[in-house]
């Protein structure tokens, strides 16, 4: 578990096949200083876990279907990331509740300077639209965000924005962002429980039984 306030901003060293996924090394000092094997870290968003480690950096395995999902499809060295461990108990939640389980990748359509700041207008799919809402929480890339617009309801695919403060543009990656570039997106995690409630139909009401106090044929009123 995240909470979406990136740590530091690592870089993807190593890239090796490992059946149909990758196996990846990223260089990340405070994002191994306190890790052990099997603990989860964040790599833009996407929960990985520390297979092998050494000072400054450490190995996960990423399967088919997070290569799928995500925007590590095609990873290569070079490529700099957003990093963040798993969140302590005792900590402050200083974002939102962040699983590090992708739902899809956006799209940066525009982006808008300001005086100090940045505003990102992403694509979002169809069937994740309905779960972005003005004001809410999403994580772009692992990074906690408020929207701050969202398309109207409508059939197809919408957008969404963000404003980004200057301590967001240069702590993570989103400060390089320009339009075309993909981003990882996982929208809030209540949202989607309620998505899935509202997906069942709700049961028959039961038929009510016979009226006892009624009489029966041949019996006295």
């Amino acid at each position: 578990m995240f909470t979406g306030i990136v740590e530091e901003v690592g870089e993807v060293t190593a890239v090796a096949p490992s059946g149909d996924g990758v196996r990846v090394t990223v260089r990340g000092p405070k994002a191994v200083s306190d890790a052990a094997h099997g603990d989860s870290i964040s790599v833009s968003g996407v929960c990985l876990t520390v297979v092998d480690q050494g000072p400054d950096w450490f190995t996960a395995d990423v399967m088919k279907q997070t290569l799928d999902m995500s925007t590590l499809e095609g990873v290569a060295p070079g490529r700099v990331v957003n990093l963040e461990r798993a969140t302590a108990a005792h900590g402050r939640l200083g974002g939102h509740i962040v699983q590090g389980h992708i739902d899809g990748t956006g799209e940066v359509l525009e982006v808008r300077p300001g005086a100090e700041w940045q505003v990102l207008r992403i694509s979002v799919p169809a069937e994740l639209a309905p779960l972005v809402v003005d004001k809410g929480s999403i994580a772009v890339d692992g990074v906690s965000l408020t929207v701050s617009g969202a398309s109207p309801a409508a059939p197809g695919d919408g957008w969404f924005e963000v404003s980004l403060i200057p301590e967001t543009l240069a702590a993570t990656t989103l400060g390089a962002r320009v339009p075309g570039d993909r981003v990882n997106l996982e929208t809030d995690i209540l949202a989607r429980h309620v998505q899935r409630l509202l997906s069942f139909t709700a049961p028959a009401a039961p038929e009510l039984p016979a009226d006892s106090s009624a009489p029966t044929e041949g019996g006295s009123k």
